[in-house]
């Protein structure tokens, strides 16, 4: 989760408040809506499911929110939510990974919630990063400095 959270306020960086809540087309999704959705959908899986609290999240408000937040606000809620959402995660014990809970009508276990969890911040990470590199034909430099051509080998 650290590693997308770099990427993310790396590639924010690089875009003012107006831009954030901008949409290419109606189709998609703002910058800020995404920051948004990546808030409620870690509080529902991670921080109310899997730390067994109340489920408050309002989904369609995730889409439909057009602005209100600046970038440093939408930040602070981004890193509030993904540092809470870790405490769980670490001090989760081993019948509760293996638990099986519904989240959003799906059955998932404590371990199947964290992979979504992960693999979903991964995801729009990744959509966040393409639609800056779309809006200012740059290259975000995530990985400067490093050959990422090293080969494996073992430790």
């Amino acid at each position: 989760m650290d590693e997308s959270t770099r990427m993310i306020k790396k590639s924010l960086e690089n875009v003012s408040d107006e831009e954030l809540w901008s949409k290419p087309n109606a189709s998609l999704n703002s910058i800020a809506n995404l920051l948004l959705h990546l808030c409620g959908n870690i509080s529902q899986y991670v921080i109310s499911s899997l730390g067994e609290t109340e489920d408050k999240r309002e989904r369609d408000a995730e889409f439909t929110t057009g602005g209100g937040l600046t970038k440093k606000e939408l930040l602070q809620k981004l890193e509030e939510t993904v540092d809470m959402a870790k405490r769980i995660i670490y001090d989760t014990d081993t019948e509760q990974f293996l638990k099986k809970r519904q989240v959003q009508g799906f059955t998932f276990s404590g371990v199947g919630i964290v992979l979504h969890a992960v693999e979903h911040y991964s995801y729009h990470t990744g959509q966040i990063a393409f639609w800056v590199k779309q809006l200012k034909d740059i290259d975000l430099g995530f990985y400067d400095g490093m050959d990422l051509n090293i080969k494996n080998k073992d430790s």
